[in-house]
């Protein structure tokens, strides 16, 4: 029988080598994964991470923000004199008005006019020019600045 193939069988072929492709990072950080790298014998890499897995605060002295706001603000706002408390009720009790009303004239709310009748209010000047104007008495002055 004859032969196939004239002369010499040779390869002329390269050998193929299959690589694994290497695992992801999060197959790396999975259980299971972890565990067989464990009982095979392979080196694990394993770090703590800062305040992993607990829910406490920094252990630093703690700063009060009260103390901190005292320190950046005045302790407290001016409120309504007393005098100018009672010469916006008086003014506004002569004229026959209620607070409501007095609101509407100035078109603030009913709310403004108790505020600064009952002293709670931070002196506002626009708020004040528009009293004045309304009940026809100096308010201003009275006010300290």
């Amino acid at each position: 029988m004859p032969s196939r193939f004239p002369g010499a069988i040779s390869q002329d072929w390269e050998p193929v080598v299959l690589h694994k492709s290497k695992p992801k990072a999060q197959d790396l950080r999975d259980p299971k994964a972890v565990n067989q790298a464990i009982r095979s014998g392979a080196p694990v890499l394993t770090v703590k991470k800062f305040d992993a897995g607990s829910n406490k605060k920094a252990t630093a002295a703690p700063v009060n923000a009260r103390k901190l706001e005292e320190g950046t603000e005045p302790a407290a706002l001016d409120r309504v004199p007393t005098e100018v408390r009672h010469a916006i009720q008086k003014a506004r009790l002569e004229k026959k008005m209620s607070q409501a009303e007095l609101g509407k004239q100035i078109n603030e709310r009913t709310q403004v006019v108790q505020e600064y009748e009952n002293g709670k209010a931070v002196p506002n000047q626009a708020v004040l020019a528009k009293m004045e104007k309304v009940l026809g008495v100096k308010l201003r002055g009275k006010s300290g600045k």
